[in-house]
Formats: C-alpha cells, structure tokens, sequence
C-alpha cells in the first residue's frame, strides 16, 4: 500500500520524444554526429523552416537499412511527419535532387517522382480534418516544393 501512495504522490512524468521542434528544426539530441551531410541535404530540400530539411536524419542510410537499429539505440517512432518526410526524400531522389544512397549517383525517374508527389496528394485529401496543424503545415509544405520541382524538371525535359 505504501508503494501505490509513494507512486500517486510522485504523479506522472511527461516526455516529449518527437525528433522535431515546433519550428521543424530537428533537436539537439536527436542530431546525427555526421553534421556535414546535413547542408548537403537542405541544399536540395528548399523548404526552408517550415519544415524538417529532407533526408537530414540520415541522408547516406541504404532504403534496405530501414529496420536496422542504429549503433546509438533504436529507431525512434514512426510518426505521419518521419513517413511524409520518407516519401518526399524518395520523391526528391527521383527528381535527381538527391544521389542514390547506394551508387553514389544522381538520376532522374519523372514518372516515379510524379507518382509519388500524387500518393502524398492522395495522402493530403484522405487525412483532411484528421491532422495537427504541423502535420497538414508540413504536408503542404512538402507538396509545394515538390509540385514546383517536378515542373521545373518537366519543362527541363522537354527543351
């Protein structure tokens, strides 16, 4: 009994695990040590504070990695920003913006890219009223960005 009454007198502890400020800047303890990968990854990204730089997490990390524990613990949770930011890196290689984490190499797949740009549209329309202001901030956002992308690649293509 006298265990249940320290417990209630202690109360609860609350922890904020999210990876990301409320400005989407990634946190201090959740930066990777490799820092100079990073500016690379903005540079492409163009989304500016709005939201997370793309691909910053872990931008040399192979796609078949995905379920593998890092050497400094396990991966962190899942959440609907870390899955949109998933698909817009994968976009984002598929405009050229990014090189291939396993050759090295950048190559363009308009086709792929437009595909993925309208499963995140599709994502979009089917979570209306359902999402936090940062996380329809932040679909918008990446929708943007990757919309004016994908035409500045196209009219590229056809010249």
């Amino acid at each position: 009994m006298e265990r249940e009454e320290d417990e209630k007198a202690r109360g609860f502890k609350v922890e904020d695990r999210r990876r990301f400020s409320s400005e989407g800047e990634v946190k201090p303890e959740f930066r990777d040590d490799s820092a100079a990968a990073a500016p690379a990854a903005s540079e492409h990204a163009g989304l500016g504070s709005a939201a997370p730089e793309i691909g910053a997490a872990e931008p040399n990390r192979p796609a078949h990695a995905a379920g593998a524990h890092h050497a400094h613990g396990p991966e962190p949770e899942m959440t609907f920003g870390a899955f949109l930011m998933g698909l817009s890196t994968q976009a984002l290689m598929l405009l050229g913006d990014i090189a291939d984490p396993e050759t090295g190499e950048a190559h363009s797949d308009l086709p792929g890219a437009q595909q993925l740009i309208d499963i995140i549209g599709m994502l979009q329309r089917k979570t209306q009223g359902n999402l936090d202001r940062d996380e329809a901030q932040l679909i918008e956002t990446i929708l943007f960005e990757l919309r004016m992308k994908y035409v500045e690649r196209a009219r590229g293509a056809t010249r």
